[in-house]
């Protein structure tokens, strides 16, 4: 049994951050130990808005303390981490995964720089996106941004996919060994697809599935790629065959959200996919 601290936000309703990541993991056959940084209503996108409230400094590092205190933070293989409140929450996800890897070397740190969008509605606080760029990016084993992250992070424009592939070593040579863009947008091969690309020590690879032409896009399908290529990478999958299982399980579920003509990701009813994806697309070397 795999082990994931999950740190991130917390919606009571709907699916985003550890709301999409926590269940999924789960179902995978991962224990998974929740850290909220955030806990909203919903998430931030809804039109009508939101209450809720940012977790305290120091509330991280005091759950990492006692953890360390009952002898159980050496069991966890890894960090997940995503949406934070501030960056001095940033620092102290840092501080965790130092404190885990002193424990367990082996232990993985996945990094989601959710970095939000004015597009989209996403709201994160000042400071986070300067925070992902000049302190995590070192400590990270595995990095996941999308196309807007990725040219934050890395200071470029990005239209190509060749550009995009040429970021994303930009950002292993400063850390990360694996990076997976979540989501070409413009710069894809086929405008009317999602695709994604993976880079790692194996090379570069390519996937795509279908857009579903949704009324009001889903939020957390960032959230839940992050949560389902970790697990898949826990679970004892390469690189390549982790990135087909999560595409292939994303897909499903957001199939059956299309189905369902819902807005939110619906998880419970698609769960056969995240834990027996249906692999019908691979990944494409390039």
């Amino acid at each position: 049994m795999k082990r994931v601290l999950s740190i991130q936000s917390h919606v009571v309703f709907g699916c985003a951050g550890n709301s999409a990541a926590v269940f999924p993991m789960r179902r995978m056959g991962i224990e998974v130990w929740p850290v909220n940084t955030v806990q909203f209503s919903n998430h931030t996108q809804y039109r009508e808005g939101w209450q809720g409230m940012r977790m305290p400094d120091g509330h991280i590092g005091e759950l990492m303390t006692g953890l360390a205190d009952i002898g159980v933070l050496g069991q966890c293989d890894g960090i997940l981490s995503g949406y934070l409140g501030s960056p001095e929450q940033g620092e102290e996800v840092l501080a965790a995964v130092a404190q885990l890897k002193a424990l367990n070397p082996a232990a993985l740190y996945f990094c989601d720089p959710v970095m939000g969008g004015p597009d989209k509605g996403c709201v994160v606080a000042p400071g986070v996106a300067t925070f992902f760029r000049t302190q995590a990016l070192a400590a990270a084993d595995m990095l996941a941004p999308n196309l807007l992250e990725l040219e934050r992070l890395t200071g470029r424009a990005i239209n190509t996919l060749g550009e995009a592939l040429a970021a994303c070593e930009a950002l292993r040579a400063l850390g990360p060994r694996l990076v997976m863009v979540k989501h070409l947008g413009r710069a894809a091969v086929h405008p009317d697809r999602f695709e994604m690309v993976l880079v790692c020590d194996q090379g570069a690879f390519h996937l795509s599935r279908l857009l579903y032409p949704f009324e009001r896009q889903p939020i957390g399908v960032g959230d839940l790629l992050s949560a389902t290529m970790l697990a898949n990478l826990l679970s004892g999958c390469d690189p390549v065959t982790a990135f087909e299982r999560t595409n292939a399980s994303v897909d499903g579920v957001l199939a059956c959200t299309w189905r369902a003509r819902a807005s939110e990701l619906q998880l419970v009813a698609a769960q056969a996919a995240l834990a027996e994806p249906q692999v019908l697309t691979h990944a494409t070397r390039l």
